[in-house]
This record gives C-alpha cells, structure tokens and sequence, in this order.
C-alpha cells in the first residue's frame, strides 16, 4: 500500500460505514463448496477497513483477523464488531501484515487489492498463508449500463479529483492471473444493490475517497450536478445502484 492508499480514507469513515455497500451473503457458500472453507478456518482480512468484509465472514460463523493500516478506520471496524469473539483487530499492510508464518487459513481483500504493491503483497501472502491457503479478491464493482449508470460515472469523473487513475475497475485480467501465477485462479460473479433517497446517494458518493468533501472546493457544484441527475432518474424517491459483486479466488500454496 502506498501512504496515500492508507490515510485517504481517514476524513470518511462515518460516510463510509452508512453508505458503502455490503457483500452477498452467496460468497460465503461459494467458498465453502468450491474449497471447503469450513468455519474452523482462521480468516486474514487484509485491508479490512472498517469491516464491512470481515462482519461477512463473523456472521457466518468464521474467526478473522482484520489487518488495517488506517487508525481511523481500524477504530471504527473495533467500535462495530469489537463483541464479536472471533474478531481481533491490528495494524499492518498487505506488504507487511505483522501476521505470523504459516498461520493464516485463507487471505480476502474486500475493495482493497487496487490499493496494494502486488508484488509484495503476494510474497507476503505465501508466507502468512498455511499450505493449500486461500486468497479471494472481492469488488463490488458499480454497473454501468442504464442511463442513470452512466451518467452517474460522468458525473464522478467530471468532479473526481483522481478517480480515472485509482478506479479498481484498473485491475483486469492480466494483473490478477499475474497475481496468481503461477497458480490457476477463477472468477464468480454475484448481484448486488444498494437503494437510496437523495441523501443515500449523496452520502454514496461523498464515501469515495476521490470525491470532493464538504470542505473542498467544488462540493457545492458536484451536489448540484447529483440533485439534478435525482431528480431526472428518481421513481418513487429512489435511485438503485445495481454492482457486480466479483470475487477471483486461487490456491496459491498447494500442500
């Protein structure tokens, strides 16, 4: 990760929890059937931000550790799922997690791996990871196909401050088969929604980190740009950002 990666998220955490979309529930029983990931399992949830990833897998019965190198945000993943009795929080970087050798079961990076220097973190990933260790890469990646969705991304690119160079939409095929290699690696592709009134959307996009806040200039004008893309899609008060939920998995470490 690079320093930039590690503290952008800081000034929205709150913004982040409310409004960034959650995983489909499927996920897990995909994992479970395709590579046996029983809940025995102890999970390392690299990039974990506020948990939104790991609260996934603690729901469904697994033990994880949540690596984050954001204060803030580690705070906030603590404050929300500290109850949990398979959840422990720390400190660390997908290059350097602070995880110890062999120890790791399988590896996820939900809405992270774009931040992360490759090449480190796979060599990171096959030391902490046991022998047969897991790694599954999960996006929700926003749709693009109806009007409304394509608007929506001009208006992003339009008052983005660098969207076009961090969008995770950058990482295609080649860069996770050279992740991978020389091991195979799949894909699955889930459905995934989020529904908002006004305020939903404008929370939705002010959780990007490229976005203009409140106390940047250009905020008043991307608002504006927002109500009146609103008001022109809107049924019923409500917009619906439809996501493929995509998650490319591998067996890096054959035992």
């Amino acid at each position: 990760m690079t320093t930039n990666s590690t503290t952008r998220f800081s000034n929205r955490v709150n913004d982040y929890v409310k409004y960034r979309p959650g995983y489909p529930a499927q996920i897990i029983g995909y994992l479970q059937q395709q590579y046996n990931l029983t809940t025995d399992k102890l999970i390392g949830d690299i990039g974990a931000g506020t948990g939104i990833s790991t609260q996934l897998f603690l729901e469904a019965g697994y033990r994880i550790i949540a690596i984050e190198p954001n204060q803030p945000m580690r705070d906030k993943a603590i404050e929300l799922l500290g109850n949990w009795p398979g959840f422990k929080a720390q400190n660390g970087t997908a290059e350097d997690t602070g995880l110890a050798t062999e120890s790791i079961d399988a590896v996820i990076a939900g809405q992270a791996f774009h931040w992360f220097d490759a090449g480190k973190t796979r060599t990171e990933f096959d030391r902490i990871l046991k022998p047969n260790g897991l790694i599954a890469l999960i996006w929700n990646e926003r749709r693009t196909g109806s009007a409304f969705e394509q608007e929506y991304d001009e208006l992003i690119i339009k008052h983005g401050k660098d969207y076009v160079q961090v969008d995770h939409r950058n990482i295609d095929a080649d860069h996770i088969g050279s992740f991978f290699n020389p091991q195979p690696w799949q894909l699955k592709t889930f459905y995934n929604e989020q529904i908002f009134n006004f305020d939903g959307l404008k929370g939705r996009l002010a959780s990007s980190s490229y976005m203009p806040t409140k106390d940047d200039e250009g905020y008043e004008a991307m608002i504006t740009d927002l109500q009146a893309l609103f008001d022109k899609y809107q049924q019923n008060g409500s917009i619906t950002i439809q996501y493929d939920t995509n998650v490319y998995t591998g067996i890096v470490k054959p035992a």
